[in-house]
């Protein structure tokens, strides 16, 4: 299938959660009327990081403007309706928090430095001692930890897929038009993009491009004549049942061995990078089938006695479009190109921040430059400045 026409004002290269979000604030701001492209090389997404994400929100960030975008996130999710329309379905948020843990003292020091950040900016975020821990959660083991940092009821497990549906659906009612192929080349012409190639043959002429293209998106800027530093790793998730329940919601806790759990439903999920952690091919979902054994349900049995007795009952691999410069995502207008529009490099926070950067990358399109909220701590050009913003909750 080709695209309707041969131009466009946007073309959006990768239509999973983020190039459909910003194509859905695109399409409802009436101070835009122009034509939108969604070019996505698999609409199944069977393989997107989207599909593969565990779907959660948390406000545990260290850095301000990752807590605002968060903010916005929370209150997006809770009101979807007020932003969607009375006829969309409500967003799900099982909120049982993120519970970080530390069993060093550089580590319990970011996180009272963490919490004062989020405090100050409305978050819940609460700090808990040993013994606070062991109250709150009598069925885990904290001998090894000095600090926790919890925020049940703002952070927790949201229904992304149904966001994501409603995103795509709504766009296409408004006139989104969506084509399944590969930008494969771009046209340029004094520093803009001109024309986008696609792997059906086709030339599309475009008035701006935003690159919303996950763990392929360094192929997309390249391009361009654009390094950025995004590429492709592998995380795993696991999903098993308890012999033994625990007596309440277990929240996604951030173990300092490096793996992390929490409640899924009636069962449970756990999650870690490989043991080297790095770089692959983006058509590489190729499970490591010891990990589990060797690494997960020690680590999970040593934390919570309960989950000596466990059953595994799924597990799948997924891609983080993993930042190696900072973990951050990087936004907006890069200086060697007037209208390419970055939105990527999100390290697995995509789901989560999809609303406010959708509603940024539209607003950006629209007004040529941020609105609503300033997300220029992201910009991209700090890829060419050197100057990282480094996020230390990343998990």
């Amino acid at each position: 299938m080709t695209a309707a026409h041969s131009s466009y004002d946007v073309v959006i290269i990768g239509g999973a959660m983020i190039g459909s979000a910003v194509a859905w604030w695109l399409a409802r701001d009436p101070a835009f009327d122009g034509r939108i492209l969604v070019v996505e090389r698999d609409p199944s997404f069977e393989f997107a990081s989207t599909s593969h994400s565990n779907s959660c929100i948390r406000m545990q960030f260290g850095t301000e403007i990752n807590v605002a975008i968060s903010r916005f996130g929370l209150e997006f999710i809770r009101n979807f309706r007020d932003f969607a329309g009375e006829d969309a379905p409500g967003i799900h948020l099982d909120d049982f928090g993120y519970l970080y843990l530390a069993r060093d003292e550089p580590t319990a020091q970011r996180l009272r430095t963490a919490q004062a950040l989020q405090a100050r900016m409305g978050a819940g975020t609460k700090l808990l001692s040993p013994g606070q821990l062991h109250a709150a959660f009598p069925f885990m083991r904290f001998d090894d930890v000095i600090l926790g940092s919890h925020n049940p009821g703002e952070e927790g497990c949201f229904d992304g897929g149904t966001m994501f549906s409603e995103f795509r659906r709504r766009a296409r009612k408004m006139g989104v038009e969506e084509v399944r192929a590969e930008a494969t080349g771009f046209e340029t012409s004094g520093g803009r993009i001109t024309h986008v190639t696609l792997s059906d043959g086709s030339r599309i002429a475009c008035g701006q491009v935003v690159n919303a293209a996950g763990p392929r998106a360094a192929h997309v800027a390249a391009m361009a004549g654009i390094a950025i530093p995004v590429e492709p790793r592998k995380r795993y998730t696991f999903i098993f049942e308890a012999e033994d329940k625990l007596p309440r919601r277990l929240p996604l806790t951030v173990d300092p061995c490096g793996i992390h759990y929490r409640t899924d439903g009636a069962l449970y999920m756990a999650g870690c990078p490989p043991e080297t952690d790095g770089p692959c091919d983006p058509d590489d979902f190729e499970m490591d089938h010891a990990i589990w054994e060797d690494r997960v349900w020690p680590a999970l049995a040593e934390r919570i006695p309960a989950f000596e007795r466990i059953r595994l009952r799924n597990h799948w691999v997924g891609h983080y479009a993993y930042n190696a410069l900072d973990q951050n995502a990087l936004l907006g207008l890069h200086p060697d190109c007037d209208n390419l529009l970055f939105a990527n490099g999100f390290s697995g926070h995509g789901l989560q921040q999809a609303p406010a950067v959708g509603r940024g990358i539209a607003e950006h399109v629209i007004h040529g430059g941020w609105k609503s909220l300033d997300l220029s701590p992201l910009s991209v050009a700090r890829v060419v400045s050197g100057a990282p913003l480094t996020e230390a909750a990343v998990i």
